[in-house]
């Protein structure tokens, strides 16, 4: 019986039963499936293999195969599936860096989705930068409500805020520079404008746009697939279908605070070990908190995680 030959490869797409693959840098995409057994393996997760994952292959002629098996991943984002008959979702694997768009309306990106994308990106080491998208919609009345989201993610937290347009083309050039020879994932709510600011960043890329729902002031899923785009300037961006929520999982509740930055700093203070930060005497992150350096909206988020998700979700 002949041996067939084996590959390795990146999952660029999944569509249903199918998985899209490239041997990054390269971009020669073939069809695979996957081996029967290794669809018994996503144990807690509603995925065993997400787009970024490194794979083997065999090959069935030029342009098919079939996954054997999933390489080691260096890292991930995951979250609480809304399928409650599994646990949990892996949105990407093997990341560079993530972009978190937000927008201050139309919609609003709410506090405590940013806080648990953050603290998701700051437990599995992956650098994240917040992108505040819509620049352009924001006017003399807006600037104190932009001021405070400078404070409490970039002067308190410590958070890189870059500030982009798609559609006025603002930053796009610095965006398009932070993604060369990176794999990026874009992720966000509905509606903040992420399919528009990756088309603009790329003529050749043609992502669907959507309209924002005036009664509601949210997005309608535009991206449905989550899949790697090629930059033609360099790198590859993962697009995401837009998130509501953002359920934490695999999280111990007493190194939650080692996930805020601004946290992290002083906790090593506290008088007590380890520290909820809550009710112990002498805390030093609430001393911080009291003293401004720690801003209350970020407290309150990291109260919010340690009651747990039934409220969240």
């Amino acid at each position: 019986m002949e041996n067939k030959k084996t590959e390795e490869a990146t999952v660029v797409k999944h569509t249903g039963s199918q998985y899209l693959v490239s041997n990054l840098p390269e971009w020669d995409v073939k069809t695979c499936v996957l081996k029967g057994k290794l669809r018994l393996k996503g144990g807690s997760t509603t995925n065993p293999i997400a787009v970024g994952d490194r794979v083997l292959y065999e090959k069935e002629g030029d342009t098919r195969g079939v996954i054997t098996e999933v390489l080691p991943r260096k890292n991930y984002i995951i979250r609480k599936s809304t399928n409650l008959s599994r646990q949990a979702h892996i949105i990407a694997a093997n990341l560079d860096q993530v972009f978190l768009l937000v927008t201050l309306s139309f919609p609003e990106t709410k506090f405590e989705f940013i806080d648990r994308f953050l603290v998701t990106c700051e437990a599995y080491k992956i650098p994240v930068k917040i992108v505040l998208n819509k620049i352009d919609l924001f006017g003399n009345e807006s600037s104190d409500s932009l001021d405070d989201f400078k404070y409490i993610y970039n002067e308190s937290a410590g958070y890189q805020i870059i500030e982009t347009s798609g559609k006025m083309g603002i930053n796009t050039n610095l965006l398009r520079e932070e993604c060369k020879g990176k794999v990026s994932l874009f992720s966000g709510v509905s509606g903040v404008g992420k399919s528009s600011l990756i088309n603009a960043l790329d003529s050749n890329l043609t992502l669907r746009t959507g309209e924002i729902s005036d009664y509601h002031r949210q997005g309608k899923h535009t991206t449905t697939f989550y899949e790697i785009h090629p930059l033609f300037s360099g790198g590859f961006i993962i697009d995401t279908p837009g998130i509501k929520g953002f359920g934490l999982i695999e999280m111990e509740r007493e190194e939650l605070s080692h996930y805020f930055p601004e946290m992290l700093r002083v906790l090593n203070n506290c008088k007590f070990a380890p520290c909820t930060h809550t009710h112990e005497p002498d805390c030093a992150v609430k001393r911080g908190v009291e003293q401004g350096e720690i801003t209350e909206e970020r407290y309150i988020s990291y109260l919010s995680m340690l009651e747990g998700e039934d409220k969240y979700r």
